[in-house]
């Protein structure tokens, strides 16, 4: 019978915040990054990366940080239905930072946290037998009340016939046998915590540690003797990872030599991160176990996902997509520094941006009033009309989405702040410019700064929208300013975990055909710019379309999608464009503006209108756009 699930994994999670200055001390921290943690917690979210139906029990706070880690793990496509939020207790917290090759300095602020309280009351036999296996780590066996709601799960499990599996995940500090100052230790001898996992480990099918790992569960730092003082109590698969050496499989009796073990290739690649290495690996393996993959397919599998994490920063950013995974199997290393390989980093970054903003947006109509210098050269236009205007324009998106999925807002900082950040939470799409307007070549928003470091302050709901002026026939002088600067925006963005719009209109500069998009796109790409979204002017032919379509697809077959924009035309122009972009599926919406506002601001400035009657010629006017695009979509289906 084929399960809903195939694992939950059960324990403890947290809100990671790394150290952002590499090579520094935790002391010296300037700003930290912001994930989820904790070993099941980034397991559920490895193995959900790689295709396998995951989920999670674990307990979170009625706060901010307990919200972002429901929030992500939905993202990532985990099932959150035995994530309990606790009213009484905070999420965990973990400050890590990244020394260098061998110091990874980490502080645990876990006293009395959320996932320590979870209790066999949170065990649902229903929800546990969904899955085809249970995996536990090593961590909630330390405490009595999360112990005994782990091993309710495992009991369950094991009556119905499920596979179980353990990663030892050895924290000596979590277990009270190293100080808070401690979190970097991996290996501290104590005969306790020895007794408490031997008592446990006939209960699992696979168990999975460090040769540290096995040494505590064996009682011995003799690795051999270790291991085997394990298989005398359980009949479990075990596999050792090796560092670099790679990781090795016993089913049966342990050999004299860890080198007798089944193996998997491994991959020559540098270590930069060693932190959630182990639970990256975990999914892999998991992912190969779970599949019946052999164990050298298994370990290859793990390997490469541990790869993966010890060359990024994070713990599950690092993880890698099925759709990576396979690409990198396929391709092998070309440099070994993973997070600099730029064709392996593109794949990276778009199989897996799914997790980083709410939506998957398969579908999007946008209302844009990112307009600046339009609402400027209106009549009574003041900064704090256009300001209210704009937010008058954010109440007209909103009551169109009425909390629907598939609907956006272009919005500027300068004149439309206040819209902006109102707009965020809301699950809009938010796009945000940073052309200064009008510029040809382009120049940026003030607030950006030259070095573009104002990326740090945005929201990171937003998505970079730059919009260029140019044509194929610009000067050579022209184009490579142009792509210079596009260049250095799109880098900044990706740095800053920011999706990036790129809108071009050659309309503007000069004559065009049916290939200049299309030419344009490709000097995009040759430049080195690969937009998350395209946004393109209405195609007078279906040729013209095929043409942007196919430079796009050929170039990055992952890409989001095109919206395509309106420049002022009056509603029964934009229905016959809608109508010819909606045959092509990688065109998912529009972005229009001054079909919807224009008339209305205008009035609005001068006056003549209230702030209902702005909302409602707007909301109308928007919402039948809507209509248009889905019938538009209707028909080309």
């Amino acid at each position: 019978m084929t399960k809903p699930l195939d694992l939950i994994t059960i324990g403890r999670s947290s809100v990671d915040l790394y150290g952002g200055q590499i090579g520094g001390r935790l002391e010296d921290m300037r700003s930290f990054d912001k994930y989820i943690g904790g070993s099941p917690t980034n397991i559920a979210c490895g193995t959900a990366r790689l295709g396998l139906k995951s989920a999670l029990i674990t307990g979170v706070g009625d706060e901010h940080m307990g919200r972002f880690v429901r929030e992500q793990l939905q993202r990532e496509g985990v099932d959150v239905r035995g994530v309990k939020t606790d009213p009484e207790r905070l999420t965990a917290l973990v400050l890590l930072g990244i020394r260098d090759q061998e110091q990874f300095p980490l502080i645990f602020y876990r006293e009395n946290c959320a996932d320590m309280a979870l209790s066999v009351d949170d065990v649902d036999p229903d929800f546990i037998r969904e899955a085809r296996a249970v995996v536990a780590t090593g961590t909630h066996l330390s405490h009595p009340q999360v112990e005994a709601a782990t091993l309710k799960a495992l009991e369950i499990a094991r009556a119905d016939g499920m596979q179980t599996a353990l990663d030892i995940d050895y924290r000596p500090n979590l277990w009270g046998v190293a100080g808070h100052g401690d979190g970097e230790s991996r290996f501290v001898e104590s005969a306790a915590v020895t007794a408490k996992l031997q008592s446990t480990l006939h209960l699992f099918d696979l168990i999975v540690g460090t040769e540290e790992e096995f040494h505590i569960a064996g009682g011995t730092t003799d690795t051999i003797a270790a291991l085997r003082a394990v298989r005398a109590v359980s009949g479990a698969t075990l596999v050792c990872k090796r560092g670099a050496a790679g990781a090795v499989a016993f089913v049966g009796a342990i050999p004299d030599s860890l080198d007798d073990g089944q193996s998997g290739p491994g991959f020559p690649i540098e270590v930069f991160n060693v932190l959630g290495a182990g639970d990256g690996f975990m999914s892999g393996l998991l992912k190969g176990w779970l599949d019946g993959s052999d164990w050298p397919t298994a370990l290859k599998y793990a390997n490469a996902c541990g790869a993966f994490a010890v060359s990024r920063h994070g713990c599950t950013p690092a993880y890698p997509s099925l759709d990576e995974l396979e690409f990198f199997l396929e391709r092998g290393v070309i440099q070994p520094d993973l997070r600099n390989d730029t064709i392996l980093d593109q794949v990276h970054w778009a199989t897996n941006r799914h997790a980083r903003v709410a939506g998957d947006w398969a579908e999007l109509r946008t209302f844009a009033f990112d307009h600046r210098m339009q609402l400027e050269e209106m009549e009574g236009y003041t900064p704090a009309k256009g300001s209210a205007f704009k937010d008058l324009c954010l109440d007209a998106a909103l009551r169109v989405q009425n909390g629907q999925a598939g609907y956006g807002i272009l919005c500027d900082n300068r004149i439309g702040r206040s819209a902006l950040h109102r707009a965020t939470g809301t699950g809009l799409w938010i796009g945000r410019p940073t052309e200064w307007p009008g510029s040809r070549p382009i120049e940026f928003e003030p607030d950006l700064g030259d070095d573009l470091g104002g990326f740090r302050e945005w929201a990171s709901e937003n998505v970079v929208k730059l919009l260029v002026f140019c044509h194929p026939d610009d000067t050579a002088e022209t184009r490579a300013l142009q792509e210079q600067r596009v260049k250095h925006l799109y880098t900044s963005a990706r740095r800053n975990n920011l999706e990036f719009l790129l809108e071009v209109i050659p309309s503007k500069v000069a004559a065009v055909d049916d290939t200049t998009t299309a030419t344009l796109i490709q000097q995009f790409y040759d430049a080195g710019v690969y937009p998350d979204w395209w946004k393109l002017e209405p195609f007078k032919t279906d040729a013209a379309w095929q043409n942007a379509v196919d430079a796009i697809e050929r170039n990055d077959p992952n890409t989001r999608g095109i919206v395509v924009l309106g420049l002022d035309a009056p509603e029964e122009e934009l229905a016959a464009s809608f109508a010819m972009a909606a045959k092509q599926p990688l065109v998912k919406g529009f972005a229009v503006g001054r079909t919807i506002f224009g008339q209305a601001a205008r009035d609005w400035m001068a006056g003549r209108i209230s702030d209902d009657a702005a909302v409602d010629i707007m909301a109308g006017n928007f919402s039948r756009l809507c209509k248009i695009w889905d019938a538009a979509r209707a028909q080309a289906v």
